[in-house]
């Protein structure tokens, strides 16, 4: 008989790993307390970006590891859901500030080399190519063909309704039952909040973000990140803008903060600058003390799973984390990374 697994969270972390059980044959039901992507996961941005190669070092692997995984990942969710994810590998350009950066680039170009498949390393140009081309004082901008973007209001729709195909269920604001096991613990910045309290430690918190989503269709344009900001067309014609990290904050709601988004974006692409702004989010990204995921037993809870702190790489950890956790709960894998254990 498959066994009964429960998913507390509707975010991309839960319903992924409710999706990577699913597809290895067991029984799934997710419990949502609010709506399906009601956390940080319903946002805009959707930027699918490798942090840079060098140093290398663990944490650097695993991410590729899942960005590498990304494809097959996703297609299996559009296969099953019928439902577009908005996931392309459609690049990035960044330019390049000033000559001491640009002295520095060649380092990082070559340890791309070393570390990312041939075909989606670095290199720098003088000659961008796309709709969305950024200033550069020094004339060069740095491109690389590891980052991907997708849509991740759209990815998330495409999740639930792949986990619904294969048999499983999502319950919407519906809390998890507290007893059931295993439970997959996926719930955002609230999780870790209960966790400092539950284990009297700092855990984590969640960190502030802002994004805005515009009119503006570039679908095969490379994302564009400069001055900390990322600029992600997607394929429904909409361009994403974000987004903020504010440790400290009056409201989690929207305020002057996005407005700021917009003016930062006209001015590194000007051709947005008469985009019309289709939507504004806000909401609490979970960072853990370690800033990495966690993937960790609870202390103390047989059979229940913490996976949370996805802060930033949510979605491009989302397919390795997701995998993981399925090898946790169905073949016992014990050997987990470190670097996810709790802080």
């Amino acid at each position: 008989m498959a066994r009964v697994i429960h998913v507390a969270g509707a975010g991309v972390f839960g319903l992924a790993c409710a999706w990577a059980l699913i597809r290895r044959g067991a029984r799934v039901t997710v419990f949502e307390a609010a709506t399906i992507g009601a956390g940080s996961s319903g946002g805009h941005v959707g930027a699918l970006a490798p942090h840079a190669p060098d140093p290398w070092n663990i944490k650097k692997q695993l991410q590729l590891d899942s960005l590498l995984a990304a494809p097959a990942f996703w297609a299996s969710v559009e296969l099953a859901s019928r439902l577009p994810t908005g996931y392309a590998r459609t690049g990035r350009l960044q330019p390049v500030p000033d000559m001491d950066t640009a002295a520095r680039l060649p380092d990082r170009i070559a340890a791309a080399a070393r570390q990312w498949p041939a075909a989606m390393g670095m290199a720098l140009t003088r000659d961008p190519q796309g709709p969305l081309i950024p200033p550069s004082p020094t004339g060069l901008w740095l491109t690389d063909g590891l980052t991907a973007r997708l849509n991740p209001r759209a990815a998330l729709q495409a999740l639930a309704a792949a986990i619904r195909a294969g048999g499983g269920q999502i319950h919407e604001h519906t809390p998890a039952p507290d007893a059931h096991a295993p439970t997959i613990w996926a719930t955002g910045t609230p999780g870790l909040v209960a966790l400092n309290s539950a284990l009297d430690r700092k855990i984590g918190q969640g960190v502030k973000g802002q994004s805005l989503l515009l009119s503006h269709a570039a679908p095969d344009s490379p994302q564009v990140f400069a001055d900390g900001l990322h600029i992600v067309p997607h394929a429904d014609g909409t361009t994403a803008i974000g987004s903020t990290s504010e440790n400290t904050y009056d409201t989690v709601h929207p305020d002057h903060q996005a407005q700021d988004l917009l003016a930062r974006a006209v001015a590194i692409c000007p051709a947005l600058a008469d985009a019309p702004v289709l939507d504004i989010w806000a909401g609490l990204r979970p960072r853990a003390r370690s800033r990495a995921p966690v993937l960790a037993p609870w202390p103390g809870r047989p059979g229940h799973l913490i996976v949370n702190g996805g802060f930033k790489i949510g979605f491009g950890m989302a397919p390795l984390i997701a995998d993981l956790t399925a090898q946790i709960l169905l073949d016992d894998r014990r050997d987990i990374p470190d670097l996810f254990a709790l802080p």
